[in-house]
């Protein structure tokens, strides 16, 4: 995705080191799996490391721009218990909305 990663932000937080602020999120890392032939958007899926997700501290400079994130259905109904709060931890893959703005479609593809 020209270079760049999709995380999904836990919290935002900053710390003051030398008198000096640094503004930083606490993120989880998502893996790019490459681009579906169908609907023509980068598909990524949850990173894991030791069968943890992969998190990091990193600044806020660090971050681009908000990323729309569509689940990749299968093909059983959902549970009720399914909602947004859940979602992002509930899917294997999802796909990256390029469609969601302009400006999403010119930076990501």
């Amino acid at each position: 995705m020209r270079g760049l990663n999709v995380a999904r932000i836990r919290t935002f937080f900053s710390f003051v080191y030398n008198d000096v602020v640094f503004p930083c999120a606490f993120v989880e890392w998502f893996t790019t799996v490459g681009v579906d032939s169908i609907t023509g958007m980068w598909v990524v899926h949850p990173d894991y490391i030791c069968n943890r997700r992969h998190k990091a501290v990193i600044h806020l400079d660090a971050i681009l721009r908000a990323a729309h994130l569509i689940p990749i259905y299968g093909r059983n109904p959902l549970p009720i218990q399914i909602n947004s709060v859940v979602s992002l931890d509930t899917f294997k893959a999802y796909y990256v909305n390029k469609y969601i703005d302009h400006h999403a479609h010119e930076i990501a593809f």
